[in-house]
This record gives C-alpha cells, structure tokens and sequence, in this order.
C-alpha cells in the first residue's frame, strides 16, 4: 500500500493485477509500458537478510520456492517478450534494516517509470 499510496500521490495512475497480462503484476502503468512486482524475500527467493531456509520440510520447501522463482522468472520474459518493462520491489526495500525511506523510493520507482531499463530491481541485486 506504502508504494501504490505514494505513486499515485506523486501523479501516476495505474491499474491494478491485471488480468490479461502474464503473472497479474501488482501496479500496470500502460502509458509507461511498465509493471511493478511486489515481491516478499521469502517466497520468492531474494538473495537478502530476509529470505532464509525452514528449518522443517526442507525438501519440500526448496521445491516449492524454487518453482516459484522458476515461475517469476516465464512471467518476466513473457511481459519482456510482449514490451512490458519490469521493476521488482522487494520487501526488503520497504520493511527491514535496509528498507528505503518513502521519499527515496518514490524517486527511484519515478525514475524508473520515465525511462528506466526493460528490467530492474530494488534493492538492486
């Protein structure tokens, strides 16, 4: 809520979860060509303070975070493939030791959405 709340304040509109595009990307800007992903560290997989491995049914777990990951990733493309731009917010960059503040994040997602790369991260990997 944090992210949309602040875009839409700062003048940007979107649409939220479509469905007709891959994945139902959380925010659709389509006068940028642009989605925004809100993903959590744990389910899927960010290489951060957050994420970290059950210590119980670990087998099954892997199985299931790496099929996520694998997932993300065919969403990705496919939105790529059909000249979607792609930006990750991951929930370490919005709760946690490492999180940006409100100001800071809503410059880097606006400068993204003017003319950022067909994919990025934040934090940046």
């Amino acid at each position: 809520m944090l992210v949309r709340r602040s875009l839409h304040q700062a003048g940007f509109r979107y649409r939220l979860h479509a469905a007709d595009l891959p994945g139902k990307p959380d925010l659709v800007f389509p006068k940028y060509k642009a989605v925004i992903f809100i993903q959590g560290c744990f389910w899927h997989q960010h290489q951060c303070a957050m994420f970290h491995w059950p210590k119980s049914r670990t087998e099954w777990w892997r199985r299931k975070i790496s099929a996520n990951r694998v997932h993300d990733e065919a969403v990705q493309d496919k939105l790529r493939e059909l000249g979607w731009r792609v930006l990750l917010v991951w929930e370490c960059a919005l709760k946690g030791k490492a999180r940006y503040n409100t100001e800071q994040l809503l410059e880097l997602i606006s400068a993204w959405l003017r003319g950022g790369n067909s994919f990025s991260e934040l934090p940046p990997s």
